[in-house]
C-alpha cells in the first residue's frame, strides 16, 4: 500500500474540502480527460500534459474490457476515439446503452490485450489530429501509477477523479465497475476522506452503495435539467435533475455525497437565442447544504466560448470563480490555471 506524504495531503485537504459556509480560497483545476484540448483524451500523454500545466487532479472515465479490466475511455463505444474500425472491422455491432441504440465498437467486447493493440485518436473534428495513432489506451491502474509518480516527481499531490460510466449497464453484463475501482484505490492507498481522490457518477444508486464501502469523497454528477439519472429511469423514479437541484434535495444528496458536478449551464443558464442569462442560486444552495461544486466542462475552442466572454476563455473561468465554485473540469487546464492566478490576485487586492 502506498502512503501519501502527510504534509502534501494536508495542503491538498485545505484546498479541497468544504464545510457549509466556509469558502475555498483556491479552486481546484481538474484536467478533464487529461489536457483533452491539446492531446487525444484519456491517454497517459494527455494526463501528463495536464499535470505539467498545473492541474490538481486528472480525470479518468472508466469502462471495463471483456476480461473485466478498467480502462480510461469516455464511453464504451470507442469508434471515434481509437483506430478500432481499421483493426477490427468485423467486430462492429449494435447495442442499446441507457435506452439509446448505438452502432459501433464496444470495450466490453474486447480483451485488454486487444485494447492494447489500439491507438487513440482525437474525438473532436476541429481539434488537431497530429497525434492520432501515437498513444496507447491506458488502464486505470496505469493512470493511478502516473499520478503517484508525478506527485513524487513534482513535490505536489496530483489527485485522481475517476468516473464510473454507465454503472447499471455494466452491472447487467456481469462487469460491475465499483468492486474493481475500490480494489485498485485501496491497493494504492486511497482509503481516507482526505486521500487525493474523488469518485463521481451520473447515477445515484451506485454512489449510495459506494458510500457504504468507502470513506473517499463522492461527487454526484448532474446533467441537463429535464433528464433523469439512468437508474431513476430503470426504477421508475420520475424526478429530473432539475428536481434534484432544489435545496431540499441537495440536502438529501449530502447524505451520501460530498459534492456535485453540475453541467455549467445549471449555474449560468443559456437562453433560447444562445445568450447567457443571470446566474442561478445553485452554487449558494449547494454550499448551504455542505456540498462542493465542481462544474463541467470548460473549453477554450473558439466556437465553444460564449460571445459574452469576448472570445476569451479566461472571462468564463473568472465568472465561475467569482460565483464561488470549488473547482472546474477543463479540457484546457493551462487556461484554467492562468485564470485562477488572475482570480487569486484579484482576491488579494
Amino acid at each position: 500500500m502506498r502512503i501519501f506524504p502527510f504534509a502534501l495531503v494536508a495542503i491538498f485537504s485545505a484546498c479541497a474540502s468544504r464545510n457549509a459556509g466556509t469558502p475555498v480560497a483556491k479552486p481546484l483545476v481538474i484536467g478533464h480527460r487529461g489536457a483533452a484540448g491539446h492531446l487525444p483524451e484519456h491517454t497517459l500523454e494527455s494526463y501528463t500534459l495536464a499535470i505539467q500545466m498545473g492541474a490538481d487532479f486528472i480525470e479518468p472515465d472508466l469502462v471495463p474490457t471483456k476480461d473485466g479490466v478498467l480502462i480510461a475511455r469516455h464511453e464504451n463505444d470507442i469508434s471515434d476515439t481509437t483506430d478500432v474500425a481499421q483493426k477490427f472491422p468485423k467486430r462492429k455491432t449494435k447495442k442499446k446503452i441507457e435506452g439509446k441504440e448505438i452502432e459501433g465498437w464496444f470495450t466490453e467486447d474486447f480483451t485488454l490485450k486487444e485494447i492494447k493493440s489500439l491507438r487513440a485518436r482525437e474525438r473532436i473534428p476541429q481539434r488537431s489530429h497530429a497525434h492520432d495513432g501515437q498513444f496507447l489506451i491506458p488502464t486505470f491502474e496505469e493512470v493511478v501509477a502516473l499520478a503517484q509518480a508525478k506527485s513524487k516527481e513534482t513535490g505536489r499531490v496530483i489527485g485522481i477523479y475517476p468516473e464510473t460510466k454507465h454503472p447499471s449497464h455494466f452491472r447487467s453484463l456481469g462487469l460491475p465497475l465499483e468492486e474493481s475501482l475500490l480494489r485498485i484505490l485501496d491497493k494504492n492507498g486511497y482509503t481516507e476522506r482526505d486521500s487525493p481522490a474523488f469518485i463521481q457518477s451520473f447515477e445515484v444508486g451506485n454512489l449510495k452503495e459506494l458510500r457504504k464501502k468507502t470513506k473517499l469523497r463522492l461527487v454526484q454528477l448532474v446533467d441537463e435539467p429535464t433528464a433523469r439519472p439512468y437508474d431513476f429511469v430503470l426504477s421508475g423514479d420520475k424526478r429530473t435533475w432539475a428536481d434534484l437541484m432544489k435545496p431540499e434535495e441537495l440536502k438529501k444528496i449530502r447524505e451520501y455525497a460530498d459534492g456535485i458536478g453540475p453541467w455549467k449551464r445549471l449555474i449560468v443558464p443559456e437562453g433560447k437565442l444562445k445568450n447567457l442569462e443571470p446566474p442561478t442560486t445553485l452554487v449558494a444552495d449547494a454550499h448551504a447544504a455542505g456540498l462542493l461544486v465542481h462544474p463541467y466542462t470548460f473549453r477554450s475552442d473558439p466556437p465553444l466560448v460564449a460571445p459574452v466572454y469576448g472570445a476569451k476563455a479566461e472571462n468564463e473561468y473568472l465568472q465561475f470563480f467569482r460565483l464561488g465554485v470549488d473547482g472546474v473540469f477543463s479540457d484546457f487546464p493551462d487556461d484554467a490555471v492562468k485564470a485562477r492566478e488572475l482570480f487569486l490576485k484579484e482576491k488579494s487586492n
